[in-house]
């Protein structure tokens, strides 16, 4: 696994971070300039790529989420002992999930309205541009030759793509991807979602702005990233002496089929109840849940009503990372994956923090608001986004 977000950019700070509940959220000012509602944000820093590392050429096409993913896949390919030779030697696949590009649309753009002449673009836009510049990009600089597109599925994107390259693998397609999800954090990116209202404006306390469940919640805190993981295929795994972290079990999806924005308990319990069914396990079996839950009114109120017909009762701890990351929007079903896997080797539940009055209808989940020190043995990852599009991923140790 690699991880470049705003609790760290390495697994280690990371699961410090999970652990004692620390927050990576902040204001940038810089939102509030351009004219956003909210200024409030996950802070991500900006990854160093020197020419030791990558060619100027290549680092030329390269977009923000693109260094993002490339420095979280370094980082994954490192600890799977996957190294250059290998990657000549082996076909690899590459899924990511990735579904904006704004800033070097919005440059490409400035450039064009003040000079009118597409000679003065230069080389890299075009490749920063394109939703799939993560996948083309990590595709070119590791040699993958396997399986190789962008999942475009809004804020489910990155769990999809860990489904799909499971599916690859469990169909004896491929040995081995790399699968995972990146998303940009510059203030280009979010002035549209700005626009919706759906953001918080809790600016004077922005680590306690996220606050999923909680019934005094007033929006989302975006954010962004990037998380890689490695995929293998369970004997060649063993037969290659790698190190197996955890194991994909299941993975369900559904769509909601209503309306762009609105969610659906009953598209919640669809995705959930086909992973659990593609795993062989009930809902006694899962030990934590990583729910979606963004810290909107309406996505948490709909996601508790899911999880309480499936969970109510059940020993399952429940909490949402993103009450410490913010929502990081197309990566976060990959790096919630990351999240939990990091849960399981160190043997807690992070906590949900500011959740000091659950919401009503999420009263009778049984919430982890405090670190909980408990062996985790599978887990359930939930990612929801517009558009109606769920998807849900079973993790065991």
């Amino acid at each position: 696994m690699g991880i470049w977000s705003c609790l760290g950019t390495d697994l280690d700070t990371v699961r410090d971070a999970l652990y004692n509940g620390k927050s990576g959220i902040g204001l940038q000012k810089e939102r509030l300039e351009y004219g956003y509602r909210s200024g409030l944000t996950g802070i991500v820093p900006e990854p160093e790529i020197t020419k030791k590392m990558l060619d100027r050429h290549t680092r030329a096409g390269m977009s923000e989420e693109a260094r993002y993913a490339y420095m979280a896949s370094r980082d994954a390919l490192a600890q799977a002992g996957i190294d250059d030779n290998y990657l000549q030697a082996h076909e690899v696949g590459c899924l990511f999930g990735n579904d904006s590009s704004a800033k070097p649309v919005i440059e490409a753009a400035k450039v064009m309205d003040e000079k009118h002449d597409s000679a003065m673009l230069g080389y890299g836009y075009v490749f920063q541009a394109m939703n799939s510049t993560v996948n083309m990009n990590l595709s070119t600089i590791f040699h993958l030759r396997g399986i190789n597109f962008t999942v475009s599925a809004a804020c489910a994107s990155g769990s999809h793509s860990i489904g799909l390259g499971y599916l690859f693998i469990k169909d004896g397609l491929q040995d081995m991807v790399l699968c995972g999800g990146a998303q940009e954090t510059n203030h280009y990116s979010m002035a549209s979602f700005d626009a919706l209202g759906a953001f918080s404006i809790r600016m004077d306390d922005p680590q306690r702005a996220s606050r999923p469940f909680d019934r005094d919640r007033d929006g989302l805190v975006p954010s962004g990233g990037a998380a890689a993981l490695v995929l293998e295929e369970y004997e060649h795994a063993r037969r290659r002496g790698a190190t197996i972290l955890a194991e994909v079990v299941g993975y369900g999806f559904s769509s909601n089929g209503g309306g762009i924005s609105q969610p659906s308990d009953d598209g919640c319990v669809v995705a959930m109840t086909r992973a659990l069914e593609s795993a062989g396990l009930q809902a006694d079996d899962v030990d934590y849940i990583n729910a979606h839950a963004t810290s909107t009114p309406q996505g948490d109120m709909y996601e508790a009503k899911a999880l309480d017909r499936m969970f109510r009762g059940r020993h399952a701890l429940i909490s949402s990372t993103k009450s410490m990351t913010g929502h990081e929007c197309w990566m976060a079903g990959a790096s919630e994956a990351v999240y939990s896997v990091l849960m399981m080797q160190n043997n807690f539940v992070a906590p949900n923090i500011n959740l000091e009055n659950p919401d009503e209808c999420a009263e009778g989940l049984n919430l982890a608001a405090k670190r909980v020190d408990t062996e985790v043995g599978t887990v359930l990852s939930n990612s929801f986004g517009f558009g109606g599009t769920n998807s849900a991923l079973v993790i065991k140790k």
